[in-house]
């Protein structure tokens, strides 16, 4: 795995990481650890600058401060408007930065639009079967107030079917990474309901416990 420089694991470790401690359990502290991980074991398999893809999956869901909508551009907006940034990148670099956290999104209609972004947005996804299920059951006891457990259930499987199955809007873009494996994963645990079933109720009911906001 790639190594950023020590200078600026520290800033980042001290100024930006903390910030997803606001956010809900789905994109916490562990997702963007995981996100950061997954970057640079990708960019290992590409000529790119290490500190760059660790910036970039750093910032990637800093805009969540501002709602989930547009977070995306706002991750960018913030990463172009830290100043400290320039003790590390050229404004060329930043712009290529910028760029690439704005294009990580799954519900993005384009392609991102650098390699630094495919690393990023493929990171990103994470797909390993049960924590896909544990962070949309996470988000949704978090933004999705319903009346019952069924209620999570079907949103979550909607979640699940719009997203990841067949027909579903996400897109992998490294061919290095294992989540295309992963992928037929979880297809296989969508189309079988009841395991699906099984799985959610362990899941929301440690969840539930546990006070996922």
């Amino acid at each position: 795995m790639m190594k950023p420089s020590a200078s600026l694991a520290a800033y980042i470790e001290t100024e930006i990481i903390p910030r997803y401690a606001a956010f809900d359990r789905a994109h916490g502290i562990d997702h963007v650890r995981t996100v950061i991980a997954q970057s640079l074991d990708l960019g290992r398999h590409y000529p790119v600058d290490p500190d760059m893809v660790y910036a970039i999956a750093a910032y990637h869901d800093t805009g969540l401060v501002a709602g989930r909508e547009r977070h995306h551009l706002v991750s960018g907006e913030l990463l172009a408007a830290d100043a400290h940034l320039c003790r590390w990148f050229s404004e060329e670099q930043l712009a290529t930065m910028r760029d690439a956290v704005e294009d990580h999104r799954a519900s993005s209609a384009r392609a991102p639009r650098t390699l630094y972004g495919r690393i990023v947005a493929e990171a990103d996804r994470c797909i390993d079967p049960e924590t896909i299920l544990r962070r949309t059951v996470q988000y949704g006891l978090a933004h999705c107030p319903a009346p019952d457990r069924e209620a999570h259930f079907r949103r979550c499987v909607e979640h699940l079917e719009n997203k990841y199955a067949e027909r579903g809007y996400i897109r992998l873009w490294i061919p290095e990474s294992g989540n295309a494996r992963k992928l037929e994963e979880l297809r296989a645990l969508i189309r079988d309901k009841e395991r699906l079933r099984s799985l959610f109720d362990a899941i929301f009911t440690q969840e539930s416990a546990s006070g996922s906001r």
